[in-house]
């Protein structure tokens, strides 16, 4: 069926899909550093094949591709010339819908932080950004709502407050450690906080590796029962190792965006992730940037137990490397066993790297002066004043 909360009551496993704006920026469908989806409207066929790769590796969840598609950062990162808001978020919805229509699949509209909260606009501004795009998901019906990807649990708690009004499931997701969010409320009292907004699920998403969100993830689930309240859980990681993060996660290491891939996460990581956030009793099971189809994939099979088949992307993938019983040198048929790539350690094979970072982060958050958001592309001349900090920080 098509209600979330039917599934997630019954104990099923739900599996989301993996990270469209990361995805489709190494693709050259979308601009790193903005981060908007304005592709749903002006490359449709890019999102519609993603969308179906995601389906047809497992997922059960089609998110449309609305991140940062509220009206003030798509004016802010000028791409609202060509689009409207309204253009990109319903083109989204009618993508999000058709693909989830070809196989068994749930359509979630999401919203996420604005640069109108880091600006300190007022609750009712910010909620009113929150309506424009919730009027979209309204009238395009989709299936359930989420929140993510907020760093402050107060601009969250808006939008789920705003959301609820749709009288359909809302999910809520939060970009933090567990350090908690960047004013440092605890995981478990922003869980408590957002499931008394209204929120039926929450979890975490994107910030950080698989393993440091299920361990977020199980200090909201202490919260929100110490608070003697009740919620599903979802998690909606990385798909990088990110051991050496502060509080702010990955944005702060000096590799991102653009040299991450020495960090990306194995499909036999992904199968532990898979099995470590099931264990957690964490039901709703996805990715977030970095994670690409195959991702998915591999946490389907991990759980094809559990939810009883396996996704059809399988139908050309032997579990556990089965498939290269068929390859023509002996050595690398010797690998067609879960022995083998369970106990492997993978080399990263970059000579003289070294295997940690040092995060960045200027200990800023809203309220700073350096956040406040202005619509122009930053002047030759803040540049150069960035650059001479990040000198200086070094």
């Amino acid at each position: 069926g098509h209600n979330i909360l039917e599934r997630l009551d019954a104990g099923e496993v739900v599996i989301g899909d993996g990270g469209y704006v990361f995805a489709l920026e190494k693709r050259g469908y979308v601009k790193a550093g903005p981060w908007t989806p304005e592709a749903a409207a002006e490359y449709p066929e890019a999102v519609r094949q993603l969308h179906r790769e995601y389906l047809r590796a497992g997922a059960n969840v089609m998110q449309t591709f609305t991140f940062y598609a509220s009206d003030d950062k798509l004016e802010n990162r000028g791409n609202n010339q060509r689009f409207s808001g309204r253009q990109i978020n319903e083109a989204a919805c009618d993508l999000a819908r058709e693909v989830a229509n070809e196989g068994d699949a749930m359509v979630a509209g999401g919203v996420s932080q604005t640069p109108a909260y880091l600006s300190c606009k007022s609750e009712n501004e910010v909620k009113a950004i929150f309506k424009k795009q919730l009027d979209v998901f309204a009238q395009k019906n989709v299936d359930f709502l989420i929140a993510e990807y907020f760093e402050h649990v107060e601009e969250a708690e808006w939008a789920v407050q705003v959301l609820t009004a749709a009288k359909k499931p809302v999910a809520a997701t939060l970009c933090i450690g567990p350090e908690g969010d960047l004013h440092g409320v605890s995981p478990g009292e922003c869980a408590a906080r957002l499931v008394r907004a209204g929120a039926q699920i929450v979890g975490v998403n994107c910030h950080f590796d698989p393993m440091t969100c299920v361990k977020t993830v199980k200090m909201m689930k202490e919260g929100v029962q110490k608070a003697g309240l009740k919620a599903h859980y979802m998690i909606q990681p990385l798909a990088y190792h990110t051991p050496d993060c502060n509080c702010q996660g990955f944005i702060d290491l000096p590799e991102f965006p653009f040299s991450l891939e020495p960090r990306i996460l194995t499909r036999w990581d992904m199968q532990k992730y898979a099995r470590e956030a099931y264990d957690a009793g964490i039901r709703y099971i996805g990715g977030c940037c970095g994670f690409e189809p195959y991702h998915i994939r591999a946490l389907a099979e991990e759980l094809a137990h559990e939810r009883g088949f396996l996704p059809p992307a399988s139908e050309k993938h032997g579990i556990w490397g089965a498939s290269l019983d068929m390859h023509t040198k002996p050595w690398v048929r010797a690998r067609a066993r879960r022995d083998y790539w369970e106990k492997l350690k993978p080399a990263s094979g970059r000579p003289y790297c070294p295997s940690m970072s040092n995060p960045d982060g200027w200990g800023v958050t809203k309220g700073h002066a350096d956040l406040m958001q202005q619509k122009e592309s930053t002047s030759q001349e803040q540049q150069r004043a960035l650059f001479a900090k990040a000198k200086a920080n070094q």
